[in-house]
């Protein structure tokens, strides 16, 4: 009798469904074809062992089984499941009615017991673009699918309560997961908060302007400034995410197998925007991804989110330099002989450094003991090119001991991100009907139609572009950053017409924050 089951492979961070044929005849064999890996070989002694600890007995036969698309290498545990249907339906013990209507994932444990699997988010997608009814699989992952939309989730806790469901001797209901009231209940930390950073008036006013225009910033300093402090900030004055977003983020931490161990809720939708915090001493493959399986890297994990580099200078260089590519594209291509996958990585590139070795170049208080070659050596660990691509780059200087002792807070979180959400609100109705999502990924046409000079504007920057050799892509970023300046001037003065015309002091500021461009570390 042959039978057909339906499963699915992730492929980057989509799904392709698999179909598997499971023909039984007289004989006694097993025989998998179609490109199965190591795991999904060994599922056979697995399903086994589950069957006959459950007292379902398999009758013997000649079991050849084919999985669909026979060129796509299948990986991992999560056929078990569908292996094991397929079986007992090709010998009658489960009805097939149901067979065609349901994609069936999940991994079985030696005594019949669901484990959960990864990819799921994405395999309920590709059941409801495929037409499928729903999506059978374990009862850990059931929150995981059910965020989308269209399509009927069961989760179940053994193989018994699947072959009962499908053979109509046990009733289930879908999983449920309210999507909206998950995004519209989210709370920012409260741990950490904007209000308990003291002076760094400058610093903060760079770090608003970024993060109401996603804008890269790196900032440099010596120790103990605030820099890592700061930084680990910036998500409580970030916008929350959309819909769209939340999907698209939980989809790379579904397939990465890191869902579960994600600030999820429900384990369900990620709706708190990423913070990726690599060590320096990361490998190039793990930030960027890849791998003989390629699995996401940093830069896609932290997807919508923030990527925070400390210690800049002591990352590879080799790694820094992978950086290139998603910083201007937004995604990432990893090729392997047989297989080329994208990965989505439009984030927010936090950066902070010393400016020398000893880390107090600048600092009037501790005198600096390197000479300038150490200096240029140092700083020649970040590439011009990786730099040009970071749109504010601004120096931190130590904090006085007033501004340590001042008993009144900072601005609070809640107040910055208040100027934020309008300012991204001004460019959510610039760019509506577009990708494009914020400043930072405006397109060269956009950037002239929205960034447009006066003539004293328009003289300023020729000249800070021949001072300053600065380059193609950096005069892009200033007006890029300028606009920004512009839409958070007109939150905070509304009485300031908005206009696509950038003024000389919303250009000149941003011609301030590229500090690195007009450093000399040679002095």
């Amino acid at each position: 009798m042959l039978i057909n089951t339906y499963s699915a492979a992730s492929v980057g961070i989509d799904a392709v469904i698999v179909t598997v044929e499971v023909h039984a005849t007289n004989g006694y064999d097993f025989t998998l074809v179609g490109l199965p890996d190591t795991a999904v070989k060994e599922g056979y002694e697995r399903i086994q062992s589950a069957l006959q600890i459950s007292n379902i007995r398999l009758p013997q036969r000649q079991y050849t089984i084919n999985m669909s698309p026979a060129d796509l290498k299948k990986e991992g545990a999560a056929f078990d499941l569908t292996l094991a249907i397929g079986q007992l339906a090709a010998t009658e013990i489960v009805q097939s009615k149901l067979l065609s209507e349901f994609l069936i994932l999940g991994e079985l444990s030696l005594d019949g017991h669901l484990r959960p699997v990864h990819g799921c988010l994405p395999i309920a997608m590709a059941a409801k673009n495929n037409g499928f009814r729903g999506v059978i699989l374990p009862a850990e992952n059931a929150n995981e699918a059910a965020v989308v939309d269209g399509i009927e989730v069961y989760g179940f806790s053994c193989l018994t309560d699947v072959i009962g469901f499908l053979n109509g001797t046990k009733t289930a209901a879908p999983t449920c997961v309210n999507v909206d009231e998950l995004l519209s209940t989210y709370a920012f930390p409260t741990d950490i908060d904007f209000a308990e950073v003291r002076g760094q008036q400058e610093v903060r006013r760079a770090i608003e302007v970024a993060a109401a225009g996603g804008h890269n910033i790196i900032m440099i300093g010596p120790p103990g400034a605030g820099k890592s402090m700061m930084a680990k900030r910036i998500p409580t004055i970030l916008p929350s995410m959309t819909l769209s977003e939340a999907l698209e983020t939980t989809k790379i931490y579904s397939v990465s197998g890191k869902l579960r161990k994600s600030n999820s809720r429900q384990n369900a939708l990620i709706v708190q925007r990423p913070f990726r915090s690599p060590h320096h001493t990361i490998t190039d493959v793990a930030l960027i991804g890849g791998g003989n399986n390629p699995q996401p890297g940093e830069v896609s994990l932290a997807h919508n989110g923030v990527l925070f580099l400390d210690e800049l200078a002591e990352f590879k260089r080799t790694a820094l330099e992978v950086l290139r590519q998603p910083l201007e594209d937004g995604h990432i291509s990893v090729a392997r002989n047989k297989l080329s996958v994208d990965y989505p990585a439009h984030f927010m590139l936090v950066a902070a450094m010393n400016p020398c070795p000893c880390g107090h170049y600048g600092d009037i208080k501790h005198p600096c003991t390197c000479t300038p070659a150490q200096r240029h050596r140092y700083m020649s660990r970040i590439s011009g090119p990786l730099l040009d691509r970071i749109d504010i780059q601004c120096h931190i200087e130590a904090v006085d001991y007033d501004d340590l002792r001042r008993k009144a807070d900072g601005e609070p979180s809640v107040a910055i991100r208040e100027r934020v959400l309008k300012a991204r609100a001004l460019q959510t109705e610039r760019f509506c009907g577009t990708s494009v999502h914020c400043n930072a990924q405006m397109t060269p046409k956009m950037v002239r139609q929205y960034c447009q000079l006066d003539a004293d504007a328009e003289q300023k920057l020729r000249i800070a572009m021949d001072m300053y050799g600065l380059s193609a892509r950096a005069y892009d970023r200033i007006l890029k950053v300028a606009r920004t300046i512009a839409d958070l001037d007109a939150v905070t003065n509304p009485q300031l017409p908005l206009s696509n015309i950038l003024r000389a002091s919303q250009l000149l500021q941003a011609i301030q924050f590229r500090q690195l461009d007009r450093a000399d570390w040679g002095d």
